[in-house]
């Protein structure tokens, strides 16, 4: 059993209520599971804390299905309901099921949008911050180099790790709402020094230097690597935020990364040796030429049909110059009569737009600017769509299989291009 401070004595004992004994017995558990001795300290916790569908809230009806007996039951895995007091944590709530003001257009039920706005007052009224995003880092939570955070979604967790230096495992829901409470995560994996060392290497030979680059290169790295460190050197250039954003997604849905080093480029990666910290280095994996057109051929191996009749933008979650970008490339064009442009941002990101006139801009174009979910994670696509265009290569790799349609992998101004042709151009140059 790990070992626990006097702190989480008195927490498991019930000293600070119900609700955190709970979460205490619940990382204990889980702990003992990951073979941690002991805990380490959060303040930054981000998850979906007691949100849930009316199917959920149904099988707990004898617990009164509501918020209270969802998080008892469902996030704490407590053998009775409790009250749940404000979360104690600064705690964030990611990406929900539908737009609070297009769940419309999106498909969704007048019941399903009650019941999303009934758990958004919940959510609120517990003390949790509705970022409503997979990129929580662009909405206003930004750790610091060494931070111990408690963090779902993948694509936030391999950015939080590698190009911040955030600490953080890819939690669950019941482990985030449980550290949401009880302040706590268990000592083990990323947030441990010896964890964090390069396991692979990378030999980057052929320029990587644009987002839809980055992208590639991130798919081909997970697929090598699969769930390991891999180090990175050679031809990459332009690193940014938003490079990173889609290199990290990419890597995180082909193979399971959660963390990478570049070679004079992250934080941790000042040098080669550095960045493997005297571990053993594994196998080498070479992205060359022929590297780059298998993965661009992996990635649009499920486009067939060139009539494109819906584009996906914003997985993960656009920025505010991602936004500006798209707004630029459709400025004086129309959306095709026989496609549908989506585009997704968080609440904060698309206040930024509102302010500076992009959102008016895709509105006048047919496109729609939509926040708090993705097409993945909501299932909701414009009724009819057989063929999608996606400059995200996780969305591609996630949207055709989950909806059973085509998807296409492009760059951005590839995708406007099929939105205002309803046809597929995209080429590798």
């Amino acid at each position: 059993m790990a070992k626990l401070t006097g702190r989480e004595e008195a927490m498991l004992a019930g000293e600070d209520g119900a609700a955190v004994q709970k979460a205490m017995e619940l990382l204990i558990r889980y702990a003992d599971a990951l073979g941690a001795e002991d805990f380490v300290e959060t303040n930054n916790v981000a998850g979906v804390p007691g949100s849930a569908p009316p199917w959920i809230k149904q099988y707990y009806a004898a617990d009164g299905g509501d918020y209270r007996a969802v998080f008892s039951r469902f996030d704490l895995d407590a053998d009775e309901v409790v009250d749940i007091p404000r979360m104690n944590a600064f705690s964030c709530h990611l990406q929900g099921g539908m737009d609070p003001m297009l769940w419309r257009e999106q498909g969704m039920s007048e019941a399903a949008f009650d019941n999303f706005r009934s758990d958004e007052q919940q959510v609120a009224e517990h003390g949790i911050q509705l970022l409503k995003t997979c990129t929580p880092y662009l909405a206003g939570n930004v750790p610091v180099m060494g931070e111990h955070c408690a963090w779902m979604e993948s694509s936030a967790v391999i950015f939080c790790n590698s190009v911040i230096g955030g600490r953080t495992n890819c939690e669950g829901r019941e482990s985030t709402s449980a550290a949401m409470l009880a302040r706590r995560i268990p000592n083990w994996g990323f947030h441990r020094d010896e964890y964090r060392k390069g396991q692979h290497s990378v030999d980057v030979a052929v320029p990587v230097d644009e987002v839809f680059e980055w992208g590639m290169l991130g798919y081909f790295v997970g697929g090598a690597v699969q769930d390991t460190i891999p180090v990175i050197e050679g031809a990459i250039a332009a690193p940014s935020l938003i490079r990173h954003k889609h290199f990290g997604a990419a890597a995180a849905s082909s193979g399971g990364v959660e963390m990478y080093h570049m070679v004079g480029i992250t934080p941790e990666a000042p040098s080669v040796e550095a960045a493997f910290g005297g571990a053993r280095r594994g196998e080498t994996f070479r992205y060359d030429a022929a590297a780059r057109r298998r993965t661009y051929e992996t990635l649009n191996s499920v486009g067939q049909c060139e009539d494109v009749d819906y584009v996906m933008l914003g997985c993960p979650h656009y920025s505010i110059e991602q936004i500006a970008h798209a707004a630029r490339l459709i400025e004086g064009r129309k959306v095709h009569t026989n496609a549908e442009l989506w585009i997704f941002t968080s609440r904060s990101v698309k206040a930024l737009a509102d302010a500076n006139g992009h959102t008016e801009t895709l509105r006048k174009a047919g496109a729609l600017l939509m926040t708090d979910t993705c097409s993945a994670i909501s299932q909701a696509v414009p009724k009819g769509t057989r063929v999608a265009a996606l400059d995200s290569a996780k969305q591609v790799h996630y949207l055709p299989a989950m909806m059973g349609i085509e998807g296409w992998y492009g760059t951005t101004a590839d995708c406007i291009d099929a939105a205002c042709s309803g046809k597929w151009r995209g080429r590798l140059a």
